[in-house]
This record gives C-alpha cells, sequence and structure tokens, in this order.
C-alpha cells in the first residue's frame, strides 16, 4: 500500500464545524504495508520480490516505481483492472496525525484474479528460489484462504521457509507455516481467551492453542510495551522491551515481522530472532510515520546485548 503524508499547520478552527483547519505544506509519500515489510528486508540487504495485487491507477504505478527504486523486484505485482491500490493518507501537524483517510477495496479477490495472483506467485518462486517467503497480512482481500493454502503447500514442497503476520479473517488459514507472528490482542481474540494476565504460563499455553489449529514451528508473539515471547516445543521466553521515546508505532510490526523473518531463516535461532526483531520495533518507533530499519543503527543496539 501507498502511505501518503500531508503536513501541516494547524493555527484555527473552522467556522463551517469546529475542526481544526490544517494548512498543507508539502506531500510526502512512503511504501507502507507489505512494501514497507520488503523495505525493511532491503535495507538490510536482503535480495527482495515484492508479489501482490494493486489496481492500475495512478497510485500503483507511483508504487511500483518507488519499489523499484529501493531495488525491491516487482515482477510478481499482478495489476487489477477491477482493484484500486490501496492508500493511506495522513495528516499531520506538529509531528501529532489529525486525520487519515483511506482509499482501499478490501473484498476478497475475484476468482478469476485469485487464480492470476497465485500463478502469478508460483512462477515468480520458481524462477528466483527464494529461501524465505513472508505473508504480511492485512485484510485487504489479497491474502484470500485459497491463495495462503496454495502457496503454503507450494513452499513446502520446495523447501521455502514460510513467516506470517496475520490478520484475525484468516487467523487459522496459515497451516504449517514455519513462523507464526500475530500480537497479543490478535491471539487473545483468535482464541477467545478472557485472561489478560501476560505472564510465561498463560503464553506458553497460547502458543499450544495455537499449535493445535495450526501444526506450525515456531509462535512469535509480540507483546506491545511488555516485550516479545517466542516458543518451539519446550524452548520458550519472554524477551522484555527496551524503553525508548516513542513518536509514532506506525510499521514498528512490519518491521519486527521483516527482522525476525529474515534472522531466522539466515540462523534458525529463535532467540536471536527475538532479541534482534525487538531492538528494531522499539528503533523504528522514534521516528514519525512508517520507516525502514537502518542497518548501521540496528547493528550497533545489538552490539549493546548482553551475550
Amino acid at each position: 500500500m501507498l502511505d501518503t503524508y500531508w503536513w501541516g499547520r494547524v493555527d484555527r478552527i473552522s467556522p463551517e464545524a469546529p475542526v481544526p483547519v490544517v494548512a498543507i505544506d508539502h506531500n510526502e509519500y512512503r511504501l507502507g504495508g507489505a512494501a514497507n515489510v520488503a523495505l525493511n528486508l532491503s535495507s538490510l540487504g536482503a535480495q527482495v520480490f515484492m508479489m501482490s495485487v494493486t489496481g492500475t491507477d495512478e497510485d500503483g504505478l507511483l508504487l511500483e516505481i518507488m519499489m523499484k527504486e529501493k531495488g525491491i523486484n516487482t515482477d510478481g505485482v499482478y495489476k487489477s483492472d477491477g482493484r484500486i491500490t490501496t492508500n493511506k493518507i495522513r495528516i499531520i501537524s506538529r509531528n501529532q496525525q489529525m486525520m487519515r483517510l483511506d482509499k482501499e477495496i478490501a473484498t476478497d479477490l475475484t476468482k478469476a484474479d485469485e487464480q492470476k495472483f497465485i500463478d502469478r506467485v508460483k512462477e515468480q518462486l520458481g524462477a528466483e528460489q527464494p529461501k524465505l517467503l513472508i505473508f504480511e497480512d492485512y485484510n485487504k482481500g489479497v491474502l484470500t484462504a485459497e491463495v495462503i493454502s496454495k502457496i503454503i503447500t507450494y513452499c513446502k514442497a520446495h523447501n521455502i521457509i514460510t513467516t506470517v503476520d496475520p490478520k484475525r479473517k484468516n487467523f487459522f488459514a496459515y497451516k504449517g507455516v514455519d513462523v507464526f507472528k500475530p500480537n497479543l490482542k490478535e491471539a487473545y481474540e483468535a482464541l477467545n481467551i478472557i485472561d489478560t494476565k501476560v505472564n510465561q504460563a498463560n503464553l506458553e499455553t497460547i502458543h499450544e492453542l495455537l499449535k493445535e489449529q495450526l501444526h506450525h514451528r515456531v509462535s512469535y508473539i509480540t507483546l506491545s510495551e511488555k516485550g516479545v515471547f517466542y516458543q518451539e516445543e519446550n524452548e520458550a521466553e519472554i524477551v522484555p522491551a527496551h524503553i525508548r521515546n516513542v513518536a509514532d508505532v506506525s510499521g514498528a510490526g512490519d518491521t519486527v515481522i521483516a527482522v525476525a523473518s529474515l534472522v531466522y531463516a539466515a540462523t534458525k535461532d529463535k532467540k536471536m530472532m527475538a532479541e534482534i526483531s525487538n531492538l528494531a520495533g522499539g528503533l523504528v518507533c522514534e521516528e514519525v510515520g512508517t520507516v525502514a530499519i537502518s542497518k548501521e543503527k540496528l547493528l550497533a543496539e545489538c552490539e549493546e546485548l548482553p551475550g
């Protein structure tokens, strides 16, 4: 999706309604959604290929140009005449978000578009033979249950690691993925859990309940200001968050899944995955708007970690 920022200043209240009048100074465009995940991966030195569905509109063209400028391959992006490109427009004054306007179609892909997209993804995976595929779900209708199932099956057959940042609609469709990364609220809602105490015992119970339905390998649950939790079989740990001057949480989840997936694919070390991605998510919260993680800053922070 495209992230658009309208930066301005507020000096008065509108005479037409009790709302602030924002005098726009300038516009800014950034890669958002799954494109922000790709940008984070590219910023860390990975070779990245985007596979998604956009419209044939100007926003889609701009998004494609911006991705190519950042070294992201867009051959896997399918353009549909029946869709519009998601554009989230944020109006900001004095580093405070005043309003957000969403331009999008969030209904599921038509069966025709769904099959064309599956074919495009398989073609791209076959041509590039990647080590890792990240499912970044925003409930925008692209990752349908059919798309998810067919692509996970393909990845398993070709030894491609799969990780997912899920949303509620198709939460339990990601059966057999390697790393399943919900946030705690999403996990509670999906499992209909009322007890919200954040402790090791409760989180291990969540892992077991998820595993009963998903048969995945690793649970990686983000706990907001309390840090992150990971578990694979009997190896489980809560990694506390680091104190930050939080300016904006936009895009933090994108950074966490990108860094966690990359570290896991490179090392299979769950603790290292959790430690480094936990740091990365905190770092980007110090910036306003969606920004990619800086490799230099992240490495500097990693050097301060014990061990």
